[in-house]
């Protein structure tokens, strides 16, 4: 049988107009089959740190009270190899010229969503992804991602990507490991150093990686695969 893979997804700054420079789109993934098991063993992180199973973690709860706990989420990420991230940056939302290319921002939206999900995908597999849903119109987001991401792998049965689902990131644990990754990088690439506790995460994100996070890494990194996208490319 072809392994399954759950991909959960999150976005930072993706709005046209939101006034922020850099934009990232990121996916944690893993073996379907090790899913609830790796849940299972953030919730334990959780605990451990005097937090309550519906605590959510998110990167812009990041502080100094929480911040060994945060650490503890980075490193357990590093640590388990059926845990993996891609993420796509944006660096610079305001040099868009979507008109020259004959989109609006929302056709180009699902042009980077794309971006960053096809070269996760095999036909060698089976794919569920999961959407952190953010606005009233999710579904239907989700329901153009999955047209586009199927018509390019010719799968009109929806056998490779078999669904594309918004879900509540409070109820999913990768999803939240997926915030503060993406988070993170955001962080960075904004140029942001108000807070010592995110400076804290992003050097431990850095040491573990051995990345500096402003560049993009190979094609075939694994663990943490880093796109820079640039207008043109």
């Amino acid at each position: 049988m072809k392994p399954i893979f759950n991909l959960y997804c999150d976005e930072s700054c993706h709005l046209e107009n939101d006034h922020q420079k850099a934009m990232v789109l990121g996916a944690v993934w893993c073996p379907e089959d090790k899913a609830r098991a790796i849940a299972e063993r953030l919730r334990e992180i959780k605990h451990s740190h005097g937090m309550a199973d519906n605590f959510e973690a998110k990167w812009t709860k990041v502080s100094p009270a929480k911040v060994d706990y945060y650490l503890a989420v980075i490193d357990y990420f590093f640590d388990d190899d059926d845990l993996n991230y891609r993420a796509l940056v944006v660096p610079n939302k305001s040099a868009l010229t979507h008109g020259k290319f004959g989109q609006d921002h929302d056709t180009w939206y699902y042009k980077m969503y794309f971006q960053l999900l096809n070269v996760l995908l095999s036909p060698e597999a089976h794919y569920r992804i999961y959407l952190d849903i953010k606005d009233t119109i999710g579904s239907t987001k989700a329901a153009k991602l999955h047209e586009v991401l199927c018509s390019n792998r010719y799968d009109f049965d929806r056998k490779i990507i078999e669904r594309v689902q918004t879900v509540r990131s409070h109820e999913i644990e990768q999803l939240q490991v997926c915030d503060l990754l993406s988070g993170a990088l955001a962080y960075v690439h904004r140029k942001l150093h108000g807070s010592s506790a995110k400076q804290q995460l992003i050097s431990r994100i850095k040491h573990r990686s051995g990345l500096q996070l402003t560049r993009k890494t190979l094609l075939r990194a694994r663990k943490f695969n880093l796109f820079c996208w640039e207008p043109g490319t």
